[in-house]
């Protein structure tokens, strides 16, 4: 599987397919990366291009500053996204990045109405909810949070080089999530599909129902096995929720 790098740095096609007629942006989580999501070209259909971001300060932009607030990294994305929107267009976030995709999505909106076929946000609280403490004060309260959310990120750091170059990353997007504050705005035109896992605390019913506020357009909810990181563990049946909600996206007019 091929991967090619787009629009200075920003973006990963890990598998180019110029003839798709739609495109998914995939925003990762906290600590993540455009790798989170190299396999999931294999479970769409032809017709869907993934494109994932890359955050600047992590693998192949390791030399770059760490995003300095959410909403500045939202904009910086939301610039480099306006040039993409050639055909139908979703986008999908999980945890962290479920913010990141609900903040570039309203960025985007003054400059083209409507420009989203679908904002899927997955395993996050509604941006209205004021966010949790994350600020720790050792590493080790580091490694255990991680360690209680699961996922392969936790076993990453179970490895001491691995963890000199991760946990740098882990706290400066925890920053990012703690210092996050809502500012009350118009509800994005798209429809807004929640996913999460069923074993996940982070993520309930109620989290998922406050995101309805937040969109003019439809709305639903679903559940799937696992816990935080039911995008690995259920990484076929997440996709392929994903290419049937894709699948209705027409082309929409520009005003």
């Amino acid at each position: 599987m091929t991967t090619r790098t787009v629009q200075g740095g920003w973006f990963r096609v890990h598998h180019p397919r110029p003839a798709a007629t739609t495109r998914l942006f995939c925003f990762p989580h906290a600590g993540g990366s455009a790798s989170a999501f190299w396999d999931w070209p294999r479970f769409l259909p032809d017709s869907v291009e993934l494109v994932a971001v890359q955050y600047p300060g992590r693998q192949d932009r390791h030399g770059e500053p760490l995003p300095a607030d959410l909403t500045t990294l939202a904009e910086q994305i939301a610039r480099v996204v306006a040039g993409r929107l050639d055909r139908p267009t979703a986008f999908f976030g999980h945890s962290m990045g479920a913010t990141v995709a609900f903040e570039v999505a309203r960025r985007l909106e003054p400059r083209y109405p409507s420009p989203l076929g679908r904002l899927f946000v997955s395993a996050r609280k509604p941006p209205s909810t004021p966010p949790g403490p994350l600020e720790f004060r050792t590493d080790e309260q580091v490694m255990t949070y991680i360690r209680n959310l699961g996922g392969a990120g936790a076993a990453l750091l179970e490895d001491e080089d691995l963890r000199e170059l991760t946990l740098p990353m882990l706290r400066a997007d925890f920053q990012l999530v703690e210092r996050y504050r809502y500012t009350a705005g118009a509800p994005v035109t798209c429809p807004i599909t929640t996913i999460g896992g069923d074993a996940d605390p982070t993520f309930t019913e109620t989290d998922a129902l406050g995101w309805k506020a937040h969109t003019t357009a439809g709305f639903d909810s679903h559940v799937l096995p696992g816990g935080h990181f039911y995008t690995e563990t259920a990484a076929p049946q997440l996709v392929h929720l994903l290419a049937d909600r894709l699948g209705s996206l027409v082309p929409r007019q520009r005003a």
